[in-house]
């Protein structure tokens, strides 16, 4: 049977809508170009937002999250060598919740193979047609080519994939702003810094600290962008994370195992053309943030709630109306979350060359610890502004 979507991509943005469709009784083919393993154990930040913790509980797919996941009321800043607490939950209402990207990706995944519909692993797309009154992907797997056929294509294959490139160039309105600095990251075995996430502004540069459990933590450094990774060996690291962390109100930072140690480039991506004829783009082929903000994986659900929202008016009523407006629905959530994750990322990152922007960086600082105000204002967005719109359209037939 020709499917009503092909769904390019097995990450959170493909995955989430994938189950939103079928809720609503929409038939889709997701085709994902790695393998399960690789997709299940890619390591990648998982801070979601109160509006992406409660979408997850209302589709089924947050049991073990709910079970492990760490909810966190904000975040720690540390500077000047003092500790502060924004309280986020106490002024907004709302919770962050630390729970790896791998591990809702394998929840996912188990929930599509469980009866959800075709999963197709291995799937490299070629080509994405959108010439015709219908959209047709070609894609290859161990060799032979397989062509499929849908009313609609949802490209959420990230920044490298196809899916933004079927789009004509002169039709795309981008916008790329890059960072000098690249954050390395590691993954120890050791205990965390703080009972919540922590950024260290220190005139060294950033450091972050969070946490994967009580003996493991996921920890940054502000470095440059032509950094190589030979270059910091495990006690390199620690001693810089140490300095950058040191404090005269807590301990020094625990030490352990380094098991695990990535360079992330910074940047800034915003495609304001995500949708063309019949093809929708979602989370990293439309948009990239700054992971000081930790926005990404957010981003992506929220854009799958907008879609399938207007796939599900489309397919209840027939009507256009909310499938042409899906850019323009999706867009000043996406603008809001560039905003947050450029203004941490600008108050958060040492830039020595600057005193003038120094002053103002610890000055913000010191603003944020001072001013309820502005910590509200912050929370609103660090906890998750509302999504655009609900996730099913109320007519939509199907098994929710």
């Amino acid at each position: 049977m020709r499917p009503h979507v092909v769904v390019i991509g097995a990450g959170p943005a493909g995955l989430v809508l994938a189950r939103l469709l079928e809720l609503q009784g929409i038939t889709s083919v997701v085709l994902e170009a790695r393998d399960r393993e690789y997709i299940e154990n890619r390591t990648r930040a998982g801070i979601l937002e109160q509006p992406t913790v409660d979408l997850l509980r209302d589709i089924g797919s947050a049991e073990r999250l709910d079970r492990e996941g760490m909810t966190h009321d904000g975040f720690y800043l540390r500077f000047d060598r003092a500790t502060h607490h924004l309280d986020f939950h106490a002024l907004t209402g709302g919770h962050a919740t630390v729970y790896g990207q791998q591990e809702l990706v394998k929840d996912l995944v188990a929930q599509r193979l469980a009866g959800g519909g075709p999963l197709v692993f291995g799937a490299r797309v070629t080509d994405v047609d959108l010439s015709a009154d219908h959209a047709r992907v070609v894609y290859e797997k161990d060799g032979v080519q397989t062509e499929v056929d849908a009313d609609f294509v949802a490209g959420c294959d990230g920044f490298h994939g196809v899916s933004r490139h079927a789009i004509p160039a002169a039709l795309r309105r981008e916008h790329t702003r890059a960072y000098p600095f690249s954050w390395l990251g590691i993954l120890a075995h050791s205990t965390p810094a703080t009972p919540e996430g922590m950024y260290c502004a220190h005139e060294r540069g950033l450091s972050v600290h969070s946490m994967r459990g009580p003996r493991i933590t996921r920890q940054y450094l502000q470095v440059p962008a032509d950094t190589a990774l030979t270059e910091w060996p495990d006690e390199r690291i620690w001693d810089e994370l140490s300095t950058r962390s040191a404090a005269d109100d807590a301990p020094a930072l625990d030490r352990g195992e380094i098991f695990d140690r990535s360079l992330a480039p910074l940047r800034s991506f915003v495609c304001e053309t995500m949708q063309y004829r019949r093809l929708f783009l979602l989370g990293d082929a439309a948009h990239i943030v700054p992971p000081t903000g930790a926005k990404g994986l957010n981003l992506a659900v929220s854009d799958a709630s907008t879609l399938a929202y207007a796939l599900g008016a489309h397919h209840a009523t027939g009507s256009r109306t909310e499938i042409e407006a899906y850019s323009a629905t999706c867009l000043p959530r996406i603008w809001q979350a560039q905003l947050f994750s450029a203004t941490l990322t600008a108050t958060l990152h040492a830039d020595p060359t600057d005193p003038i922007e120094t002053g103002l960086r610890f000055a913000r600082l010191r603003r944020w610890t001072e001013s309820e105000a502005e910590r509200r204002a912050l929370g609103e967005v660090y906890l998750g502004l509302p999504f655009p719109t609900p996730w099913k359209y109320p007519e939509a037939s199907g098994v929710a």
